[in-house]
């Protein structure tokens, strides 16, 4: 995870062994050139990696016109951390979000617990490249034995406590169970009542309740296209403005729901809204350095385009994103002038 990153950079640095920053991605530059943030922190590709994120952000937001700033390092090609680094403009697209809950609600500490050694479980499963797909959408890939047997616990624990993860959800003061409750009610066995609720915690103030949301929401939505009798729809509009948040998981986590979302036959309105509102966020990742993150966005640019999975992934593997990028770009809806369309 990122933190971990910064955490164990701070540790190192003692040893003078803070890891190198590699490549560096940009979101959210509108009026802003890449060399004039760079050039208030004084860093560049192969210096060290700095102790303080804090530091970082705040020389970001005291360049004028910038409104908030963050700063992700993302672990690791050797010693080298891919750094992202994200602005919001004055004056741009922004994602809000409510105000801390006050409420009193708490998870059961045998639910809590489970979840926390489940959690466990992933980490040590993606570490030996185990992970796959989430039980909740009601079938998994999840190749781990271990987090297999929390993920089947859950299916018979969250039908129980369902009320009191709504509560937590909506008025727990702390955001680590919200973060959990996101996550846990997604193994709810009618997928339908609790989309509103994680449609709720799309808007928590907590980044990482809105990352476990949405990776709910994106099991949900990979069911509702293989299982379309059931019925389920969810709203993709507080997903699409996600795009503009300054946390850089919130705008990874939102393609990949919005790849889920424009999977089936209802397609169409999904795209057409993220042409509307966040098609040149969607541009702007799509050409990010690091092909891990920028791939996802490039299948969602060349949705948009119209354009086959195939067909994206052929333009991929020449290395001509632009051709591609171009044909999304051109898709946007004109503006109107004076009433009319240009």
């Amino acid at each position: 995870m990122a933190a971990g990153v910064w955490a164990a950079a701070a540790a190192d640095s003692l040893r003078a062994q803070a890891p190198i920053v590699g490549e560096i991605d940009f979101y959210g530059l509108r009026k802003l050139a890449p060399e004039r943030i760079l050039g208030a922190l004084k860093l560049h590709p192969g210096d060290r990696l700095p102790a303080s994120r804090g530091d970082m952000e705040e020389r970001v937001e005291a360049i004028p016109g910038v409104a908030m700033a963050s700063i992700e390092a993302v672990c690791c090609e050797g010693p080298r951390a891919t750094l992202f680094i994200g602005i919001e403009e004055r004056g741009a697209p922004h994602a809000g979000f409510r105000s801390e809950p006050s409420g009193d609600a708490r998870l059961p500490a045998p639910l809590l617990d489970a979840y926390n050694q489940y959690v466990d479980a992933v980490r040590s499963a993606a570490a030996h490249g185990r992970a796959g797909e989430d039980l909740s959408a009601g079938h998994s890939l999840m190749d781990d034995p271990n987090a297999w047997s929390f993920q089947q616990r859950f299916l018979g624990l969250v039908p129980e406590d369902l009320a009191t993860l709504r509560d937590v959800l909506h008025s727990d003061t702390d955001a680590g169970e919200r973060a959990a409750a996101a996550a846990l009610i997604g193994y709810a066995p009618r997928k339908a009542g609790v989309i509103d609720d994680l449609e709720f915690a799309l808007q928590d103030p907590d980044a990482a309740v809105r990352a476990n949301a949405l990776r709910s929401l994106t099991a949900i939505a990979v069911l509702a296209s293989k299982e379309p009798r059931e019925g389920l729809e969810i709203a993709p509009i507080w997903v699409v403005e996600l795009l503009h948040s300054v946390a850089l998981s919130d705008r990874v986590e939102a393609v990949q729901t919005l790849l889920a979302l424009t999977e089936g036959s209802g397609a169409a309105p999904v795209l057409d809204l993220v042409r509307e509102r966040a098609l040149s966020a969607v541009v702007e990742m799509a050409r990010w350095k690091t092909p891990s993150y920028a791939l996802p966005p490039f299948v969602l640019a060349g949705r948009i385009a119209g354009l086959s999975y195939v067909d994206t992934l052929q333009q991929w593997a020449t290395g001509d994103r632009e051709a591609v990028l171009g044909k999304a770009l051109a898709s946007a809806p004109r503006k109107k002038s004076g009433g009319a369309l240009q």
